[in-house]
């Protein structure tokens, strides 16, 4: 009795609430939610994953891409459809690329409710699409209109730190035709739809009966005519070079006759030209006038979607592994804080903490390599300077042996010379005798 009085209550308060769907993907059962596209056979397939960091091992699951470069095409219908027209819808999920994404979807579509999920793919008709997509350098949010056919993106590109940690994406469409797009709880970009997508022609275009004047001045500066150019100003911009002399081996019969090369002139000043002043006629930038768009009017249904049926998964990924979760849709925003502050509040801190537990490490690691290359480099340097020093020492010995070993020549010569003098000697003077 109590467990069907809890869930009698349970579903008053979400039916109150307007939460028109809600996805935490804690068990396998979301598998008969979700239905996989049939219209190709190479589909990539997501499974439900945990990620390489978590806070709650149950409610921390989501499901996750799995097959590189893949399509995927995964949706689910909403339990009711339903217009937003005159409510606030709150569009939220959550998105963490665990694979340190290269190129890849992170988004979800909004769908009418008489699509064929078995036949969803990229070709299907769609009201909204938002969220992530990332390629090489180019991070930045999506935010797609479907208006009479067309698909508009915004005009201005919302760009987002690529990482690998897990990040709330939330939508706010509000019935005054105004949206705010939040990320991790932050706002991040606000307007109006009729200003940020090419909903509606201009209201204003460039009146095509009006033109620029023939005698417009739009010189802001002019030449001073009573400038005159300097006597001397004209030299030329190169000069024989006054140091240079004819090479001694010159021979003009065999390499004609000698010139001096070339060089910069020092003096030459370039093109005069006279100096510029206020023009007293300057009429400034002539402006188009603009006249009323005739082709404009506006259209109360921008933004507004009848039958809000179902979302899906329409993505391509180089590398698999991004976790999608904590989807919920609702008019009640307070719901979607309420829903994240019990999902993504929580996991966040235990990412960012663990994150950078990993990041110091990390830096301690590459310290500790940078710091052992250097005594390396220094043990290095050290032996080359000893071998050298060594090398130095033997040298220095060698020379110094060298120079004992002359002077002990020198010295055996010079003993030999006077011992042969003394012997000449002693020769003369006997034939003296």
């Amino acid at each position: 009795m109590l467990t069907i009085l809890s869930v009698i209550v349970t579903f008053f308060t979400i039916s109150r609430a307007g939460i028109f769907f809600r996805e935490d993907f804690i068990d396998d059962t979301w598998k008969d939610r979700w239905i996989q596209s049939k219209h190709k056979s190479d589909y990539g397939e997501f499974k439900l994953a945990l990620g390489r960091d978590f806070n709650n091992e149950k409610l921390d699951r989501g499901i996750q891409t799995s097959k590189n470069a893949s399509f995927y095409a995964l949706s689910a219908k909403f339990p009711d459809a339903f217009s937003n027209r005159n409510r606030t819808i709150a569009v939220q999920f959550t998105v963490k690329h665990d694979q340190n994404i290269d190129c890849g979807g992170g988004y979800i579509k909004i769908l009418p409710s008489d699509v064929d999920l078995n036949d969803f793919h990229g070709e299907t008709p769609y009201y909204i699409m938002f969220g992530p997509d990332i390629c090489g350098g180019d991070a930045h949010v999506h935010l797609i209109f479907n208006y009479k056919g067309k698909n508009l993106p915004m005009k201005n590109k919302l760009l987002i730190v690529k990482d690998d940690i897990t990040h709330l994406y939330t939508l706010l469409l509000k019935p005054d035709k105004q949206y705010e797009i939040l990320i991790d709880g932050k706002k991040e970009r606000e307007g109006k739809l009729e200003e940020d997508w090419d909903f509606l022609p201009p209201k204003k275009i460039k009146d095509p009966a009006a033109s620029k004047p023939k005698n417009w001045d739009d010189r802001e500066y002019i030449d001073d005519v009573n400038d005159k150019k300097p006597d001397d100003w004209d030299k030329p911009e190169h000069i024989k070079d006054p140091d240079a002399k004819k090479p001694e081996d010159w021979d003009e019969d065999m390499d004609g006759e000698w010139e001096p090369p070339m060089i910069n002139n020092p003096e030459y000043k370039g093109e005069w030209k006279p100096k510029q002043i206020k023009n007293p006629k300057y009429q400034g930038i002539w402006e188009h006038p603009e006249i009323d768009n005739p082709n404009y009017k506006y259209d109360p249904e921008i933004g507004i979607y009848e039958d809000w049926g179902a979302i899906g998964f329409d993505l391509w990924q180089v590398k698999a592994g991004s976790i999608f979760d904590n989807i919920v849709i609702t008019d009640n925003p307070i719901e979607a804080k309420v829903f994240a502050a019990g999902t993504f509040d929580q996991l966040t801190v235990v990412e960012k903490y663990k994150k950078k537990m990993r990041d110091d490490e990390k830096r301690k690691e590459e310290e500790e390599r940078i710091k052992k290359k250097e005594e390396e480099q220094q043990k290095k340097e050290k032996g080359v300077e000893e071998e050298t020093h060594k090398k130095d020492e033997d040298e220095t010995k060698k020379s110094e042996e060298k120079k004992v070993a002359k002077e002990e020549k020198k010295e055996r010569e010079e003993k030999k010379k006077e011992e042969k003098t003394s012997e000449e000697r002693m020769e003369e003077e006997k034939d003296e005798l």
